[in-house]
């Protein structure tokens, strides 16, 4: 429990300017991730199979649409935009689910 707060408490410091998210929603966002299988591809800092969500960030940082563009890859999948691997659609994710991942995902930063 512990650690759970204290990576929220990280992840909510990192928030950029233009994504801002509340640390419910940042709380509701990781536990979110944790259930479905986002953590399986993705980490905070590193490449898994998928970017870093950091990495994410940094790229979408200066895109005035990122959240949306952002949550429609997700639901839909992407192909070649970090490299071969194509990232599988997430369609069962609510609009709201859909925009809260992709909202918190734009609030990470490396550390």
């Amino acid at each position: 429990m512990r650690s759970t707060l204290v990576l929220l408490l990280a992840l909510c410091g990192g928030a950029q300017a233009a994504q801002p998210i509340s640390a419910a929603d940042a709380s509701a966002a990781l536990e979110l991730a944790k259930s479905s299988d986002c953590l399986s591809c993705h980490s905070l800092t590193e490449k898994i199979v998928g970017p870093a969500y950091y990495k994410v960030a940094e790229k979408y940082t200066d895109d005035a649409d990122a959240a949306s563009s952002l949550a429609q890859s997700i639901q839909y999948g992407s192909k070649g935009k970090w490299g071969r691997i194509p990232m599988p659609a997430h369609s069962a994710f609510s609009a709201d689910e859909l925009n809260l991942l992709a909202r918190w995902v734009l609030s990470i930063e490396k550390k």
